[in-house]
């Protein structure tokens, strides 16, 4: 069955996301701060509107990635946003990292609206948005999971449910703590690794598929070691998920030391002026110390 579909946030995921809806038959109506990066889409066929609002008011689902709790926050409750806007019966999707408080914020104000919300956070950075291939982990109603699930095998392969409003929030956290630490692990070894004299690529290449085994190993550590820190994933963003998590964490009253260690090493990337780059710049950090 063809959807028409708004979604509004195509930047460096956001873009390969739309693509594979609008490559399906979906009718896409977009929507980006900056309207240059929605140029492909709107070549293959999508149609652009002035406001978030103004693409919602077409659709029957409404998809959302954007950069931080206070853009989602605009996006649904400002005067020309997804709120005001949507028809009575859409499904709305944010698929921003963003607040487990905030999701539930927008879930119980589509409900008084007609609407229902789903928070629907993603990993698998910039390759598993163009391979389609995402993880998506969704919270909310059962029925409107139900109603997205296609469009999510659209963008995704490993799609769960987990729970209501703001619960996929909680599970994107779970994964941004493991990951924080993964990140300090693969730099701390390879920074020992070349300081004993060793070619860090073949060290990859034997504890890559052992114990040590990670995606971020597999697949970042690579682009690093070959001065490639065009963002995946950006600094900036990790840093804002790191901060929600440990407000999440104080909130549950959770003391997590390895997530502090990891914002504290990512701040000072953040001040060395990397926040634009992608999160495998905390190797340059670690190389610089050494």
């Amino acid at each position: 069955m063809s959807h028409s579909i708004a979604f509004i946030g195509t930047g460096v995921m956001g873009r390969s996301m739309a693509g594979h809806l609008l490559q399906a038959g979906h009718a896409l109506h977009v929507f980006n701060r900056t309207k240059e990066k929605a140029a492909p889409l709107l070549a293959a066929g999508a149609r652009w509107h002035d406001t978030a609002g103004a693409a919602a008011a077409q659709a029957d689902f409404v998809f959302t990635i954007v950069g931080f709790p206070a853009d989602v926050e605009a996006t649904y409750f400002g005067a020309d946003g997804v709120l005001a806007a949507a028809k009575p019966g859409a499904v709305l999707v944010d698929m921003t990292t963003s607040s487990p408080r905030l999701a539930q914020k927008i879930a119980a104000a589509a409900a008084a609206k007609g609407l229902a919300a789903l928070d629907a956070p993603v990993s698998g950075g910039d390759v598993g948005a163009h391979e389609a291939r995402l993880v998506i982990m969704v919270g909310g109603d059962a029925a409107a999971f139900a109603r997205a699930q296609p469009l999510f095998e659209l963008m995704g392969k490993n799609i769960a449910l987990h729970g209501g409003p703001g619960a996929g929030q909680h599970c994107k956290m779970a994964n941004q703590i493991s990951i924080a630490s993964i990140m300090m692990s693969w730099c701390e070894a390879l920074t020992y690794a070349q300081r004993a004299g060793l070619d860090p690529a073949r060290v990859i290449a034997s504890i890559g598929g052992g114990a040590a085994a990670s995606w971020s190993l597999n697949n970042l550590a690579p682009r690093a070691l070959q001065g490639d820190f065009a963002p995946g994933f950006y600094v900036k963003h990790f840093l804002k998920d790191m901060r929600i998590a440990l407000e999440s964490a104080e909130a549950m009253q959770l003391d997590l030391p390895g997530l502090k260690q990891a914002k504290q090493l990512y701040d000072e990337v953040a001040a060395r002026g990397w926040s634009e780059d992608g999160t495998q710049a905390l190797l340059r950090l670690y190389q610089q110390r050494a």
